[in-house]
């Protein structure tokens, strides 16, 4: 009896888990959690440090003394609140326009057949495995004979016709949102005389809250994360964070070229690379718990 209730202890049964299993799983988790983390806490860790610390052979794990100097430094350099506004201006509103054009397309595709219906599911799919650099050139002499190098247009315009970064799988996440829903809910409203667009924002759209939620946090890192697309569309006239840190270097030489005393050293750049991320890391936390159950409702993870 007793070497029973040992053996469920430590091996566990159909309704339970035991000692063995449980203290293997969080092992995992912990050494799973422990690589993710690591190096958000080496690059805080180092950004804290003075140039004594960074010299100091004894000290490689935690600073000394939080040294706020280096992030001084680093939001001057990169020129901070400015460059932060932008980028919430260049990532939210091409976000809002590509979720609010995914919504469309994807009702449409999951509520209405016509002909050509299979053939356009396909070419969403199609503009999914091409990657954006292939259209990089067709895409910049377009928008070079139009004008609209060197301005947010280049992100709008394709946001708002369903060709901004990665659309076809917003359009695919609501399409599969709007079959789910039940039909008799459109029937009913038609009876009532409602139209589609009127059955669209009044009945779908709340309804799909989770996919509006998935389409734009996504959307949002995506764009903001985006420098290779960004530097060359964008050009001077608007900068990033992430396009900040990239020319991190060049701006610290120009910004102290006169001052020989101030060297650009691993903490002055990890300052500027934690500020630079710190934003989404905000948002995250802030947002975490609805992103979690957007995502599992959304189906984004295949289930």
């Amino acid at each position: 009896m007793n070497i029973s209730k040992t053996k469920r202890f430590f091996l566990g049964s159909k309704n339970s888990d035991g000692l063995l299993l449980s203290v293997a799983m969080y092992t995992a988790l912990v050494a799973i959690g422990f690589v993710f983390l690591y190096p958000i806490l080496y690059m805080i860790a180092y950004s804290f440090m003075s140039v004594d610390d960074l010299q100091n052979y004894a000290i490689n794990r935690l600073p000394s003394a939080f040294y706020t100097g280096n992030y001084q430094t680093a939001i001057s350099v990169m020129n901070y609140l400015p460059v932060l506004l932008q980028t919430f201006y260049v990532t939210a509103t091409p976000s809002i326009l590509q979720t609010i054009a995914a919504a469309f397309v994807g009702y449409g595709l999951a509520r209405f057949d016509f002909k050509g219906k299979t053939l356009i599911l396909i070419l969403v799919l199609t503009t999914f495995i091409i990657p954006p650099q292939v259209l990089l050139i067709p895409r910049h002499i377009m928008f070079n004979n139009m004008g609209l190098l060197d301005s947010i247009q280049v992100y709008l315009l394709p946001a708002i016709s369903g060709q901004g970064f990665n659309s076809a799988i917003f359009v695919l996440i609501f399409f599969q949102t709007f079959r789910t829903l039940p039909k008799s809910l459109e029937e009913a409203a038609q009876l009532d005389g409602a139209g589609h667009f009127k059955i669209f924002f009044t009945i779908a759209l709340p309804l799909a809250g989770p996919a509006i939620l998935v389409s734009i946090l996504f959307s949002f890192v995506w764009y903001w994360n985006e420098t290779y697309l960004a530097a060359i569309y964008l050009g001077q006239s608007l900068s990033t964070l992430p396009l900040q840190l990239e020319r991190f270097m060049n701006s610290f030489n120009q910004m102290f070229s006169q001052q020989p005393d101030i060297n650009l050293n691993e903490g002055i750049e990890m300052a500027g690379t934690f500020m630079s991320i710190l934003p989404l890391l905000v948002v995250y936390f802030i947002l975490q718990r609805h992103f979690v159950e957007s995502v599992d409702k959304s189906g984004i993870t295949g289930e």
